[in-house]
């Protein structure tokens, strides 16, 4: 790896919703390390738990049991006032959808800025800071005095990244950051980020369904499956050499540049009674080094098999 200081950690976090007959847990055992200065993926299909486990970082959502920790200190449950305070300043959040995570009827001036207000700033450093924010992410400082709606898509999501940007934080959840936005736009969203985290120093844990976005802007990939990881991987071994089945099935879904290759490509299908959990437990192993995966005796013994054979002499 090469990260060494673990900024976030989670530790077997569940988060359930409702109560006896109708509780549902959204998000199982789940454990994972970010690094400073790394970009960690959260890969999965829609309803897989992905972002209540961003959610639940920010203490958006409450964690039913397992913990969440930022440089050492835990941040889920109770927890102290003055950190409670700190916390939103050194995590942010860019949410997905830029048309409904910004209030229509404020101004952009004060949307970005709405974060650092009431700290004792001056109103000419607030407008400093604002104007700094908004040429961070390529917009001109007179579009602080214009509302949401006289921006396009694009330009929404570069005003929820000034709004995190503006409070210098040290991680920011990027969640689905792009799904929303017209293609040709989603390279640029991307490329402001991978420019912003080398000019800020940012730690990012990008969410996301789309496996090919995640290859370009990932160093570090968690897929995860009916609010479960089932395998975590640096991001170029997981696409060489995906183990589980769920891992694979994504990537066969992934579209190719080749048309020859995309004609005879075969989508897989993955069905989770394929692994007879009831018979044999399964745990999170370590099948090739910084390459885990969810697995059951017989599998992991299958798959270890798998990856002596492919491994180069």
């Amino acid at each position: 790896m090469p990260f060494d200081n673990p900024i976030l950690k989670t530790d077997r976090l569940h988060v359930s919703f409702g109560r006896a007959r109708n509780k549902f847990i959204a998000v199982k055992d789940v454990s994972f390390d970010i690094y400073q200065g790394e970009t960690f993926g959260l890969v999965g299909e829609s309803g897989s738990g992905k972002t209540t486990i961003g959610r639940t970082i920010i203490r958006i959502h409450r964690a039913y049991s397992g913990s969440v920790f930022f440089k050492g200190q835990i941040i889920s449950g109770r927890i102290e006032r003055e950190l409670d305070r700190e916390l939103p300043q050194r995590i942010q959040m860019i949410f997905q959808d830029p048309m409904a995570s910004l209030n229509e009827r404020a101004k952009i001036d004060y949307i970005v800025s709405e974060g650092i207000r009431g700290r004792g700033l001056p109103k000419k450093e607030i407008d400093k800071r604002v104007e700094a924010a908004l040429l961070d992410v390529g917009l001109l400082p007179e579009f602080a005095y214009r509302f949401p709606h006289e921006f396009s898509g694009g330009q929404r999501q570069r005003i929820g990244i000034a709004r995190a940007l503006i409070m210098n934080p040290e991680i920011i959840i990027a969640d689905e950051p792009i799904s929303a936005l017209d293609v040709s736009i989603r390279a640029q969203i991307l490329n402001l980020m991978a420019d912003l985290k080398k000019k800020c120093g940012l730690t990012y844990l990008f969410i996301s369904h789309d496996l090919s976005v995640m290859r370009f802007i990932c160093d570090r990939i968690a897929v995860i499956h009916l609010g479960r990881i089932v395998e975590m991987a640096e991001t170029e071994t997981l696409f060489k050499h995906p183990i589980h089945p769920y891992t694979k099935a994504l990537l066969s879904a992934v579209p190719q540049p080749n048309p020859q290759v995309e004609k005879r490509k075969k989508l897989i299908v993955y069905s989770p009674a394929m692994h007879h959990y009831d018979t044999y437990l399964p745990s999170f192993v370590q099948i090739e080094p910084d390459h885990y995966v969810y697995a059951n005796t017989p599998e992991i013994e299958e798959y270890q098999s798998a990856y002596h054979q492919t491994e180069p002499v």
